[in-house]
């Protein structure tokens, strides 16, 4: 039994340290490593895999998407999202999930304090890490999530996806954002914009039209801090990066690999501290 994270690049993924603290609270010594799959190289990574012990890995860009055909099954909620994240060997067959809608909701709720139920939402991106938190949040009882992409059409095909109705497509102009920023007592960032080497938003105004209280959650982890985050926190606004979000999908992900439920909190709890520590 072996385990693994594979993308490109994947090196620098912080899974590993994760993983390992949790398989060794658990007092389990199997390995979890970071392995480099080019894109277009899934069918033969499959065939090795399942060749060389490994009975689970996790999935990071640009793999998430490409994985679905290649799989012998897909849980329900991973291929309405069109995206898995954990894959596991089930008697023999590669079977796929998603752990990244409830990873931001534990995250939301354990770092946070906030319960997205009941909430209106301003969501920003229409990917695939964007999808998977709208729906868990329709799941977990969102009133409304507004679904803010620059492309509208990929805000409309994501919210299609929702059986309850709960998200709504809207533009990106600062309008728009404005206008439904006033009504939400949350605003999550999905997009990469704040990401090192990647862009920036062009204006912050947005946030000021959030009500007091409203919390602020960027997935993005590094920086620790993205401008988006800094903006909020000088604002007073409670605010949170994307580290509890890694932590909680991969407590989800470890249940996965192992087919067992586990202590949810101490596993966080024990991740957490090793990320701190490494």
């Amino acid at each position: 039994m072996r385990f693994q994270v594979i993308g490109d690049p994947v090196l620098h993924s912080k899974s590993p340290v994760i993983h390992g603290a949790m398989l060794a609270a658990l007092g389990l010594d199997i390995p979890y490593a970071a392995h480099t799959v080019r894109r277009g190289t899934l069918s033969q990574y499959l065939a090795w895999a399942r060749d060389n012990g490994i009975t689970g890995f996790n999935a990071t860009m640009p793999h998430k998407e490409d994985l679905i055909p290649l799989l012998d099954g897909v849980d329900p909620l991973a291929q309405s999202i069109g995206a898995v994240n954990t894959v596991c060997l089930r008697e023999g067959r590669w079977i796929g999930f998603n752990t990244d809608g409830g990873g931001a909701v534990a995250a939301l709720r354990g770092s946070l304090g906030i319960d997205p139920g009941s909430m209106t939402v301003t969501l920003l991106g229409a990917g695939g890490a964007a999808k998977a938190v709208a729906l868990a949040l329709a799941q977990a009882g969102a009133e409304r999530v507004w679904v803010c992409n620059r492309t509208l059409e990929r805000a409309e095909e994501l919210c299609a996806h929702d059986p309850r109705g709960r998200l709504a497509p809207e533009g990106f102009g600062g309008d728009a954002l404005r206008r439904r920023a006033e009504q939400s007592q949350l605003l999550v960032n999905c997009t990469n914009l704040g990401m090192e080497g990647c862009g920036q938003f062009g204006d912050f105004s947005f946030l000021d039209a959030l009500p007091e209280g409203a919390g602020v959650f960027d997935l993005i982890y590094h920086p620790a801090e993205t401008e988006l985050l800094a903006y909020a926190r000088r604002r007073g606004l409670p605010t949170l990066n994307g580290l509890p979000m890694l932590v909680n999908q991969a407590v989800l992900a470890l249940e996965h690999f192992l087919d067992r439920p586990l202590d949810r909190k101490t596993m966080a709890e024990t991740a957490a501290a090793a990320l701190k520590q490494n």
